[in-house]
């Protein structure tokens, strides 16, 4: 079953911040604000720090939009904190500058319904969740397929825009800037028309 269009399921947990420190943070911390929260399988693995990273490097952009960007997996506080501290060549992420939830009891894999069927750690997955909490974008990769951090932006874009534009619709590979349709017949026979 999907989230989309439903209330975010709500969490209190403890996290690893920017500066090392560890936090309760819960999901009501960040009414107001666009949320991309994204799940992970584990710490000290293989593909996970290339998507760490990846949402590190555009950090900057999500801000520009006024999202936050949260990760979550089911280590604890203490991994990810020794995660952090270890050098990116020998296998670490170093200081990125978004929190990391421990999900250490699976509950919130669980509640966005990505913990694998053996229920050992969470799917790829990332949800976009608006400005008052409701969850608008939900895409899952399985644990080998790394997921685009460019296609989580161009989503959130969308998101923005339909929020601030009501009478619009964002067509297929639509990026900001690039034409919308109104949701009506004539809406689609014009934007149609124009595609060569």
């Amino acid at each position: 079953m999907t989230l989309v269009q439903k209330p975010a399921p709500k969490f209190k947990v403890g996290a690893v911040m920017p500066d090392d420190s560890f936090k309760d943070i819960s999901l009501d911390d960040y009414k107001g604000k666009y949320v991309v929260l994204f799940f992970y399988p584990l710490d000290f693995t293989y593909v996970c720090p290339t998507e760490i990273l990846a949402f590190d490097k555009s950090v900057a952009e999500f801000e520009k939009r006024g999202a936050v960007v949260l990760g979550c997996s089911v280590d604890s506080k203490q991994t990810h904190l020794a995660w952090r501290n270890t050098a990116k060549e020998s296998g670490g992420i170093g200081k990125i500058r978004y929190p990391l939830i421990a999900d250490l009891n699976k509950n919130i894999a669980r509640d966005y319904g990505v913990l694998t069927e053996d229920g050992e750690v969470a799917f790829r997955a990332t949800f976009v969740i608006d400005k008052k909490g409701v969850v608008r974008t939900a895409h899952v990769n399985d644990l080998p397929v790394g997921r685009s951090v460019k296609e989580e932006l161009r989503t959130l874009d969308a998101v923005r825009f339909v929020d601030e534009h009501g009478d619009q619709v964002c067509p297929a590979e639509w990026s900001e800037g690039e034409k919308t349709m109104t949701p009506d017949a004539k809406g689609v026979a014009g934007y149609l028309s124009n595609l060569k």
